[in-house]
């Protein structure tokens, strides 16, 4: 879920081309990337595409051929994934588990009473990603010569992280934590861009990457990190998933920059202690010292091994050979591009 902030971003973030982003690399939330896989790439009546076996094979389509297009446009992807979760989340992973329960007694009552439309809704509902998904996922990435990261808990925090420390230029992903954990640019819609279909309606809109710059995200707002931590604490967070009720992102905009934080609003008798459930120090820490991990290697791209993809894709997975293949030609190609481009970026900041 993480926190909404689409209210507080929605003056600064910007439309990005692929121009901007050539040569540059951008660390990737890869469990967030593949749960869009899964929800995008589905048949008519919302089932998601499956093997011989009867295995999911959404997640694999979209990682194969989405990351080919993304190389295609001169854009490095850094693939993060998520470790342990901190045990301050445990609520709203409960939360999301309920969720996708009584989605799947929809679903059910849907299927005998062949309602279309509800088939697809309640069928992205129930989205489950398997530790096996992951695994291969992984496996797929590392074939095509895809850079990956596991870290060690929150994924958006090591993209984060990586962006912090320069490994990439931004971070990605459809969520805004990972300004939270101190990202300098977040890359929204990265994944995704194209034609997509609005849920539950016959409509369909052109997705485009966005960006936000953190640095002119707080200006704007006229707070610090900390302060939007605290505005976002106050909002809800996955570590706090009901905030405060009665308080939106603007009303939560107003008290930090009235108070400066959160103890202060509670002193003051801005905000009721009673209404306070959580541990705010902890919630803090966990957005300003997340666990993270510094790679040992640069992260750079790497040729890929065709015996490898086909063995995934086509041995595995029933994928078409003719078409995989076809990938792979893409996929050598872009690579070779990518890392050209990238070159000629790091030789332009000497010129």
């Amino acid at each position: 879920m993480g926190v909404d902030l689409a209210d507080l971003v929605k003056d600064v973030k910007r439309e990005l081309s692929f121009s901007e982003l050539k040569g540059k690399k951008v660390s990737i939330d890869g469990y967030n990337a593949l749960y869009q896989f899964l929800a995008a790439i589905r048949q008519p009546d919302g089932t998601p595409l499956m093997d011989s076996h009867g295995r999911i094979t959404s997640h694999l389509s979209g990682l194969f051929y989405r990351t080919i297009n993304i190389l295609e446009e001169g854009v490095i992807p850094i693939y993060v994934f998520d470790g342990k979760p901190p045990e301050q989340k445990s609520e709203e992973l409960e939360r999301r588990r309920k969720i996708k329960e009584e989605a799947e007694r929809k679903l059910e009552r849907a299927k005998s009473e062949g309602k279309i439309e509800e088939l697809r809704k309640y069928s992205q509902a129930i989205l489950r990603l398997s530790n096996m998904m992951v695994e291969e996922s992984k496996n797929l990435l590392r074939a095509m010569g895809i850079p990956i990261v596991q870290a060690p808990s929150e994924g958006e925090a090591e993209a984060a992280y990586l962006n912090i420390l320069g490994f990439s230029w931004a971070a990605a992903s459809q969520d805004y934590d990972s300004i939270l954990f101190g990202a300098k640019r977040l890359v929204r819609n990265l994944t995704i861009t194209g034609k997509r279909k609005l849920p539950n309606k016959d409509v369909y809109i052109d997705i485009k990457p966005e960006l936000i710059e953190t640095e002119l995200l707080l200006k704007k707002l006229g707070i610090t990190r900390e302060q939007l931590i605290d505005i976002s604490i106050l909002i809800g967070t996955d570590y706090n998933p009901d905030g405060i009720k009665g308080i939106g992102p603007e009303r939560a905009l107003k008290i930090i920059k009235k108070y400066g934080k959160i103890e202060k609003a509670i002193e003051y008798g801005e905000i009721s202690k009673r209404d306070i459930t959580f541990n705010i120090d902890e919630i803090r820490s966990l957005f300003l010292k997340p666990q993270v991990v510094k790679p040992e290697e640069t992260l750079d791209l790497n040729e890929p091994n065709e015996k490898d993809i086909v063995n995934i894709l086509v041995n595995e997975h029933n994928f078409s050979e003719e078409r995989v293949k076809n990938g792979i030609e893409r996929l050598i190609k872009a690579i070779r591009e990518a890392k050209g481009a990238s070159r000629q970026t790091g030789l332009d900041r000497w010129f």
